[in-house]
């Protein structure tokens, strides 16, 4: 997906959408239209509809009503359905230009069992995607091994009776204030991302990741240590956890006359290699 009404899988093709909550909801009759070059892709959309009705698949379901300008620069309400639910939809489009979407799909599931069978696999995989986006191989054993520190304490929260997801978020701001001075939300303004889109922690720099992983690490074992039961008894715990981190900031960065907390974040990292070798090959 770029910035502007389309959308890159569908090349020209534009994709009518809105943001409702952090969320993109397109246009299903557009989607149709692409894949399937209907001169009525909204007739083909209740035909479809109809159709898998008769099969009790109720698509209609998937979608929601909200006002997009039209051709003649009226809005009105049309079917729009978030990325999870249109990839749904696009299963049930009998057209060639479907077959990509759902080929892709079936690997996706098949991958996710194998995954099951063999966790190393998904970690495999994880570096894999972290390589094709561009990410350095130091920075991605660094950002895989947080990934399981994370995992360990979400497990520990979850066995002491933190089950709500707000609950996990609120832990998590804890560590991140007690070590950076920052929400995670204040965390991600000051490095410029936007609010769902982007996870913080593929944008943290070196020394982020590491302290993040000290002050994950250090909160696991002090709840394991304290017994730490309940809401209110991990979070003292996280704060401690966070405290650890931030005192190990503190002191590297008295020593090296830097701050830790970076606003630099890892977007557009090809662009920006791409500028570096330019400017070596125009030195050489």
């Amino acid at each position: 997906m770029n910035d502007e009404n389309t959308l890159v899988v569908f090349q020209d093709k534009k994709i009518r959408r809105e943001k409702r909550n952090g969320e993109w909801f397109f246009s299903v009759i557009d989607v149709i239209g692409a894949l399937t070059d209907s001169a009525n892709p909204r007739n083909y959309w209740n035909m479809l509809k109809a159709r898998e009705l008769e099969h009790g698949i109720e698509l209609y379901t998937l979608c929601v009503q909200l006002k997009l300008k039209s051709a003649d620069a009226k809005e009105r309400f049309t079917d729009c359905a978030n990325t999870r639910a249109l990839f749904r939809i696009i299963q049930s489009v009998p057209s060639r230009k479907a077959e990509p979407f759902k080929l892709w799909l079936a690997k996706l599931g098949h991958e996710r069992i194998q995954e099951i069978e063999n966790p190393e696999l998904a970690q495999d995989r994880v570096k894999q995607y972290y390589e094709i986006k561009g990410y350095p191989g130091e920075w991605i054993e660094k950002r895989l091994r947080g990934i399981a520190i994370r995992q360990e304490l979400t497990d520990e929260w979850k066995n002491r009776k933190i089950s709500q997801e707000k609950d996990y978020a609120i832990l998590t701001n804890e560590i991140s204030k007690a070590a950076f001075g920052k929400t995670v939300q204040e965390y991600k303004e000051f490095k410029d991302l936007e609010k769902k889109n982007q996870n913080l922690r593929d944008h943290m720099t070196d020394w982020e990741i590491i302290l993040t992983m000290v002050g994950e690490k250090a909160t696991t074992d002090i709840t394991v240590a304290k017994d730490s039961q309940g809401f209110d008894e991990c979070k003292t715990s996280a704060q401690k956890g966070g405290r650890i981190a931030s005192n190990t900031r503190k002191e590297v960065e008295q020593e090296t006359g830097k701050s830790v907390v970076s606003n630099n974040n890892f977007l557009n990292i090809k662009e920006k290699k791409k500028l570096e070798e330019q400017k070596k090959n125009k030195h050489s």
